[in-house]
């Protein structure tokens, strides 16, 4: 199933990610239908008082806009953005201050072609959606609702006709991943901008989830490799897939079995076989290669109550956006300028090769030890152990 990586193996932004993010999601609300199992924001059905107001917000998206051109891609999320009621209006205002808008909402019975029309004449081309498993029995136990798959997948179709583009994106968890060659399959079958696979980090509801190890994290972020002919994949949380889009092409280009090499397991062995079966010869695009990316680098989270993070899955506050704008927050901000520089990394992120192009989850090295420099421990990799260093460093000056 593998193909050879086209050029290049991992993107880099064009702009400065120290000076402009790439981007900007805002958590619009926490309010939610919902109760899925491994929420970040721990989502309740009421809205929090001290959420940003329309105009708040407004002035919020003002100052992503100041940030310059290309503007930073600005994604309102939650809890579910459809429990504002002013959220159409809050994408016409950020759509006329030249902003891309895209809108992550749940999985409710608010979801539905209406509401999708509603986003789409107010400036929104590109949504997300989540589906977790590829049956509504798993889906549906993860979010804690029945109905929620139909609805999602319902949600997807429509949201297709009408024109709009959809990422998916999934949780990897052990509840979970043995699912992935039938979600693959639904991919193919029906379609999406992006297929995002979210490496779980053990906060908020998910920390008792269920969460890869790391031999599993590896053949997960194999397998996606090999998918990458035949879906447009990427990773949120799992930054050391650009690690393994490296070692793959490197390993394509001298023939070697990365197998073999890479010391995959058979979890790895399962889920390419599973998907083998499918027949997939015809269709095949180029690879999608990551982008460089990570949080504080190209990334920034906005709360519903106006404090920045680096992500919304590092709840470490940098400041207020009622008190200083947020380009400041993000350009000058100690913990900012601190996770943009690789030397503070430590433990085997610290002594890796590829922290230039990886830097692990901050996220999950905060949630796991309490310090946001800490080694990820959902990466398995011992630096050093790449037998073909020279190579990986020649792909990335090329």
């Amino acid at each position: 199933m593998s193909q050879r990586s086209a050029h290049p193996v991992v993107r880099t932004v064009r702009h400065d990610p120290a000076d402009r993010p790439l981007l900007v999601i805002w958590e619009s609300t926490r309010a939610c239908a919902l109760s899925c199992v491994h929420c970040r924001a721990e989502a309740h059905p009421a809205r929090h008082p001290r959420e940003l107001d329309t105009e708040q917000a407004t002035e919020l998206m003002a100052q992503v806009a100041s940030f310059g051109k290309p503007s930073p891609i600005f994604i309102i999320t939650g809890g579910d953005p459809f429990e504002r009621p002013d959220l159409f209006e809050l994408v016409r205002r950020g759509r006329a201050l030249g902003l891309s808008v895209a809108v992550s909402p749940s999985g409710t019975a608010k979801l539905n072609r209406e509401s999708l029309i509603g986003l789409q004449e107010a400036g929104v081309t590109a949504m997300s959606l989540s589906l977790d498993g590829a049956t509504a029995e798993t889906h549906d136990g993860f979010r804690r609702v029945p109905g929620t798959f139909d609805r999602t997948v319902a949600a997807w179709e429509e949201a297709r006709s009408l024109g709009l583009k959809v990422q998916v994106n999934s949780t990897m968890s052990s509840r979970t991943v043995h699912e992935l060659p039938d979600l693959a399959a639904m991919l193919r079958e029906r379609g999406a901008m992006t297929w995002s696979a979210f490496m779980l980090v053990p906060m908020g509801r998910g920390v008792d989830l269920g969460t890869l190890s790391p031999a599993e994290a590896e053949d997960v972020m194999n397998y996606l490799y090999d998918l990458g002919p035949y879906l447009p994949v990427k990773t949120t949380e799992g930054h050391h897939f650009r690690r393994v889009n490296l070692q793959r092409a490197v390993l394509e280009a001298r023939g070697e079995d990365h197998v073999k090499v890479l010391g995959l397991g058979d979890l790895y062995a399962e889920l390419t076989e599973r998907t083998a079966a499918f027949g997939w010869g015809e269709g095949v695009r180029n690879r999608r290669p990551p982008v460089n990316v990570n949080a504080g680098y190209g990334f920034v989270f906005v709360s519903h109550v106006g404090t920045v993070h680096p992500s919304g899955f590092l709840p470490v506050g940098a400041g207020d956006v009622h008190d200083t704008p947020l380009p400041e927050i993000y350009r000058t901000s100690e913990l900012f300028t601190g996770l943009r520089d690789s030397s503070q990394l430590q433990g085997r992120c610290g002594e890796c090769e590829f922290s230039r192009v990886c830097g692990g989850s901050r996220s999950r090295a905060y949630a796991t030890t309490g310090d946001p420099y800490a080694s990820d421990p959902l990466c398995g990799y011992q630096p050093g152990s790449f037998p073909y260093p020279e190579d990986v460093a020649a792909l990335l000056a090329s």
